[in-house]
């Protein structure tokens, strides 16, 4: 769920009917700790954005009567940093059961001694549920499983096809696809259609550079840091030539500057502000809940497409772990376990657009069928397509200060080209400094 500041607004979407009483990959039976199997137990969770957990807690409650869940739901997966990050340091105050972002996972894995070893209570025996690299993002160099994955990112187009239409651009998804160059679509030709598109509208290509900048770094085999662990931006030429071509996007007007996580209430969906949207499997459920908040229906003509420049992508998933200051471990470890069973990813998915990360779920009809998501999205195949998109797919190394260099390095200079009060070079340069200030020298 991930990237790193990821407000997944909430939306209601009507799941399907799907059978979520199955407790997955969990050790022995309930029950507290002390021994004593009629305690009444109260689990503390905290989770960010839209994570869909919603009804599964309600669930949960149900079938362990002795359980009561307090959920605390944080807006952002900044925010939860923050909050996450103080109360570690004050050594209190954490959950029975706390939600982590790939994002800031590496700061999590630096304190790692201090996070439930899950294999004590079976992740050993059902950690072949979830996609390799899933498990070895939560695994430390002790060879400790930390945490269950919940959702991965993999990212498609969203695109409006009334603006398509209106521009003379294909509207079917697989046209759309192969018009972006289908399995060697170039952040190049992104470019170029985008700008072709601005000549004859007029428009913006895309709400703002900032989940464009995301994307383009994620994709690379190795982002901010490299897989050993030391910074990689200064000198880092696939940086720097992605920066360019944002950069002259930004100065051939194909960014709305929309501000990030409210597109003007949600009007920029349905007002023809832009064209095109980067969208991770949870992003989805953002698109439709800013047009719905504007008044918008599935008739205002966006649609989803099996393509992405530059190939394969993830933006954001998060894991499920448990503090060592929990006082339940092994009923927060159950809990977590059934948060991420394969049944209850699927109804996570179709309350929130969040693709599961257990492979079996992934084929799952309650993920490759129809939903509310999809009558959307023009009767989209949002699973099925989401499932093609993960292919391919490798997990980068998150370091210690990937989100500080994502939000407070890079964003401010993104807002500078944005509004036209930089160009790539100075924009650059100003977030060199920042790196320096932030990173480098803190």
């Amino acid at each position: 769920m991930k990237s790193r500041a990821l407000r997944r607004t909430a939306v209601a979407i009507a799941a399907t009917s799907t059978a979520v009483l199955a407790l997955a990959g969990c050790a022995g039976s309930g029950g507290s700790d002390s021994g004593d199997s009629n305690e009444k137990i109260t689990l503390t969770v905290t989770t960010f954005g839209a994570m869909g957990m919603d009804d599964l807690y309600k669930q949960y409650e149900s079938d362990h009567p002795g359980i009561t869940i307090k959920a605390t739901n944080i807006d952002t997966g900044g925010n939860a940093l923050t909050d996450w990050q103080t109360k570690q340091a004050a050594g209190a105050g954490l959950p029975d059961v706390q939600a982590v972002e790939e994002g800031w996972l590496s700061k999590v894995m630096q304190v790692s001694d201090s996070f439930t070893d899950l294999t004590k209570y079976g992740a050993d025996d059902t950690k072949g549920d979830w996609v390799p690299w899933k498990v070895q993002q939560a695994t430390d160099k002790d060879g400790r499983i930390i945490g269950y994955g919940t959702d991965i990112g993999p990212e498609g187009l969203c695109y409006n096809s009334k603006l398509f239409a209106a521009a003379g651009l294909p509207t079917d998804r697989d046209k759309v696809a192969e018009y972006f160059g289908g399995a060697d679509a170039t952040w190049d030709k992104f470019f170029q259609i985008g700008k072709d598109y601005h000549d004859k509208t007029g428009k913006a290509w895309y709400d703002q550079s900032g989940f464009v900048w995301n994307s383009m770094v994620n994709q690379l085999p190795e982002g901010y840091y490299k897989s050993d662990g030391t910074l990689n931006v200064k000198d880092n030429a696939d940086l720097k030539a992605r920066w360019a071509l944002l950069a002259q996007g930004a100065a051939d007007g194909l960014s709305s500057n929309q501000t990030q996580w409210d597109w003007g209430g949600g009007k920029a969906f349905t007002d023809g502000s832009f064209a095109v949207f980067v969208c991770p499997g949870w992003m989805l459920g953002n698109v439709k809940g800013g047009a719905e908040s504007a008044g918008g229906d599935a008739s205002t003509g966006w649609d989803f497409a099996d393509v992405f420049p530059g190939g394969p992508a993830n933006w954001g998933g998060s894991f499920l772990t448990v503090p060592t200051t929990s006082k339940h471990p092994k009923e927060a470890a159950e809990l977590a376990a059934y948060l991420t069973s394969a049944s209850s990813e699927v109804a996570e998915f179709q309350k929130a657009g969040a693709f599961p990360s257990v492979v079996k779920a992934q084929s799952d009809p309650g993920v490759t069928g129809e939903s509310e998501l999809t009558k959307f999205f023009n009767d989209a195949p949002i699973g099925e397509i989401l499932a093609k998109r993960a292919e391919g797919v490798k997990a980068q190394y998150k370091g210690p200060d990937d989100a500080v260099i994502q939000e407070q390095v890079f964003g401010p200079s993104i807002q500078q080209l944005d509004s036209g009060k930089a160009d790539g070079t100075k924009a650059w340069n100003n977030a060199m400094k920042l790196l320096d200030q932030l990173v480098i020298n803190k």
